[in-house]
């Protein structure tokens, strides 16, 4: 019988980046996996603005844009002609300090990540599924069995699963999983092709010949489609292949394929879990939510989980926090997922459904409206805040406290633009993993000392002008979670006695 504080079982970015960070804090972590190795497909490919900022935290962003393909721009179809072409490098800027989206497939993304954390002495430890839980009085007995037959016991403080839609936790748990399954059979490729869509663009076709996406890869002439399987052929019930797709909307906009690598077909599910915790244990990733592959979510919000739980784990196992801080997980959590699973449901029946409405709506209203949305300052803006994940926030969350002005207890901190005489920008020091203290402007005596006292990081920053465009109150003291979002905003005059309250009320101590 083996111990360790979290045993995460599942190996995927989810997995993979909990158990990075959670060995980043000090938590002895243990990654089980059922598979034999890692994925070697590409599946999940967009990396989001919010990810990227996650990663910089542990010094990751510059691998992945390296490796990676900044999206550049978005191409919309209809009926065989270029309608409208959408520059996407600017629709951030001034928002984050990757206003872009990155194609980074899912495979390599793996590797990444097992790197790093076999570089703190994490291995995963392959073919070992999960086959049964019991919670005690001071952890949970997990019992794991390997593809010879092979069960033992693992003990663990707190049980993470990451393992799919199709979660043993999530059974194991009882927990209700509600939702649908769309009608449509969907394919996904990844292809060598040419014509002008093989340009590192994204394409998408809006006609009535069908749904198509094409999404780049980093390798020249090398890119991912998504479309449906023809419906005679979905009904058949045999092995599909390329063969079995719905050619017309490729043939419509010219595209010639030359060669299929790797090929897949799927059915597009929407469910939210209605626990994301029970216990000791909790679920992340796929195995709380699942949803349409509309604006490249699905990872991004499960490596979103990954983060929100992990220094809340961190802190409560070294008793540096109370421990219904675990409680504000599921509630932060959830909620946004049932946002996301909503607003992607929504947009993929507008995309794919056979309907006159959706049809009228699809081929002549969005090809001529989203571009010129898009052209406005402020629909940039929403529409960056939207997909790129920056927009989510825990105002309502238990630990959001006091706040004054625009930015709120519960929003991301925002992130302030360096000028000619900031040489850094105010996400640097996020780079600590630890609570920290925030002003913008000048911070009283009162505040230093009990930041001092506290061994609370304080960082002053000028109030400029980047900082007054961002909604920030000078002189204000912004206190930062963990994660990069703000427990609480207190006014210059009362900051030292607020904070203080606070700490104290949280059980908050430094590491």
């Amino acid at each position: 019988m083996s111990s360790t504080q979290v045993l995460v079982v599942g190996a995927g970015p989810t997995g993979l980046w909990l158990a990075l960070l959670l060995r980043r804090l000090d938590v002895s972590v243990r990654i089980v996996d059922a598979a034999s190795e890692p994925g070697t497909t590409s599946r999940a490919l967009v990396v989001q603005a919010r990810t990227l900022e996650f990663y910089q935290q542990l010094g990751l962003a510059d691998d992945v844009l390296r490796q990676g393909l900044r999206l550049g721009a978005v191409n919309f179809w209809y009926r065989g002609e270029h309608a409208a072409r959408m520059e996407l490098g600017a629709v951030g800027k001034g928002l984050s300090p990757f206003p872009f989206g990155v194609i980074f497939p899912q495979d390599e993304h793996e590797r990444l990540l097992i790197d790093k954390l076999g570089a703190l002495g994490v291995t995963v430890e392959r073919n070992t599924k999960l086959t049964a839980i019991e919670e005690t009085a001071s952890g949970i007995s997990a019992q794991l069995q390997s593809t010879d037959g092979t069960s033992t016991t693992a003990q663990a403080t707190y049980l993470a699963g990451c393992d799919g839609a199709r979660s043993t936790l999530r059974k194991a748990l009882n927990a209700d999983f509600p939702g649908g399954t769309y009608q449509h059979l969907f394919y996904v490729a990844d292809v060598q092709a040419r014509g002008a869509q093989i340009d590192q663009e994204l394409h998408v076709l809006l006609d009535d010949a069908g749904f198509l996406g094409l999404f780049p890869l980093a390798a020249a002439g090398h890119a991912r489609l998504i479309g449906t399987v023809l419906a005679a052929a979905a009904g058949e019930g045999k092995v599909l292949g390329w063969e079995h797709v719905d050619r017309r909307p490729i043939e419509r906009i010219g595209l010639v394929v030359e060669r299929v690598n790797w090929f897949s077909t799927y059915h597009v599910h929407h469910r939210v879990a209605d626990h994301f915790r029970r216990g000791r244990a909790f679920l992340l990733g796929d195995a709380a939510h699942v949803h349409s592959p509309v604006g490249g979510q699905g990872m991004n919000t499960g490596l979103g989980d990954a983060m929100n739980l992990a220094w809340k784990l961190a802190a409560v196992l070294s008793s540096r926090a109370n421990p219904d801080l675990l409680d504000t997980y599921e509630p932060e959590r959830i909620e946004f997922a049932k946002r996301l699973v909503s607003t992607t449901d929504r947009a993929f029946q507008l995309a794919s459904s056979e309907g006159r409405f959706a049809a009228l709506v699809r081929t002549n209203v969005l090809p001529r409206v989203a571009p010129r949305f898009l052209k406005t300052a402020w629909g940039r803006r929403l529409a960056f805040r939207a997909v790129s994940q920056i927009g989510i926030e825990y105002r309502h969350s238990a630990w959001s406290g006091d706040s004054i002005g625009k930015v709120r207890a519960g929003d991301r901190l925002p992130w302030v633009a360096p000028t000619q005489t900031t040489a850094v920008d105010n996400f640097g020091p996020l780079g600590s993993l630890e609570w920290q203290v925030h002003v913008y402007g000048a911070a009283t005596a009162a505040l230093r000392q009990r930041c001092d006292e506290r061994h609370l990081a304080l960082h002053v920053f000028p109030y400029d002008e980047p900082a007054q465009g961002c909604g920030l109150e000078p002189d204000a003291a912004y206190l930062v979670r963990p994660d990069g979002y703000l427990g609480a905003v207190f006014a210059a005059e009362s900051a030292a006695d607020q904070l203080a309250s606070y700490l104290d009320a949280h059980g908050i101590r430094a590491r």
